[in-house]
């Protein structure tokens, strides 16, 4: 089970972003939407969405195992939405109106209860991104989003994608401080339990409704993490602030 968590030690948490902060799923919906209305088209954008979502995992996997250089998101989820706008024979588009729709990932919203649990996070931690967003990717969206961090913190600094350690371990050397003063929070438990094995503290929030209704997230009940909480509220508040 790992050393017992001792809150006091905690000085700052770190936080995946894309379904623990921002609800990528309802976001990208309503931009495929938008872009379908532009094109005159109606097709099953949700059945777009996740395809587009999971192309995510295997292309970062390329890079993970040397099959591809260091690629940011950015132009990994291009390369996804290429093979898409192909497979859909959308092939009478500028690269403006392509560039557009991939930057949907910039505009993703929040979480309900994000803004204001992040808020209040802040106010005894450091709060930092990190996530497999490049920078310029994650300053857009907190600047959407309304979301205001300590720091953003990338995958893209340590030229890694999580769960390869070296991210983890590249926060915790940008922050100064050891992992055991870490916190990882995610709604991911393959993140979580990457963080935990570099002695990370872990903070699993429920995020159910990522991949829509009667999608599947990871299980709830039974988790092996220091703290279980149903959003950010509900975290700060485990977090006694």
């Amino acid at each position: 089970m790992g050393r017992p968590i001792d809150i006091s030690e905690i000085k700052a948490l770190t936080f995946d972003v894309f379904g623990t902060v921002v609800d990528w799923r309802s976001s990208i919906i309503r931009e495929l939407r938008e872009f379908g209305i532009s094109q005159g088209t109606v097709i099953d954008w949700a059945g777009f969405a996740d395809k587009w979502r999971a192309g995510y995992a295997p292309s970062m996997d390329m890079v993970r195992k040397g099959e591809l250089p260091w690629t940011d998101i950015d132009t990994l989820h291009r390369m996804v939405l290429d093979r898409l706008l192909e497979e859909y024979n959308f092939t009478d588009m500028s690269e403006d109106e392509i560039e557009h729709l991939n930057n949907a990932w910039h505009r993703l919203t929040p979480w309900p209860d994000s803004v204001q649990g992040l808020e209040r996070m802040r106010t005894s931690y450091t709060a930092a991104t990190l996530s497999n967003g490049n920078v310029s990717l994650l300053v857009d969206l907190s600047k959407y989003g309304g979301l205001t961090w300590d720091c953003v913190l990338s995958s893209e600094l340590a030229g890694h994608y999580k769960p390869d350690k070296e991210v983890y371990l590249t926060a915790a050397g940008l922050l100064g401080l050891s992992p055991e003063q870490m916190m990882m929070v995610a709604a991911h438990t393959d993140d979580l339990e990457a963080a935990k094995e570099l002695e990370f503290a872990t903070a699993y929030v429920s995020r159910p409704l990522e991949f829509g209704q009667g999608g599947t997230n990871d299980e709830y009940e039974d988790m092996p993490f220091d703290i279980i909480a149903r959003d950010f509220n509900d975290l700060a508040r485990k977090l006694g602030v």
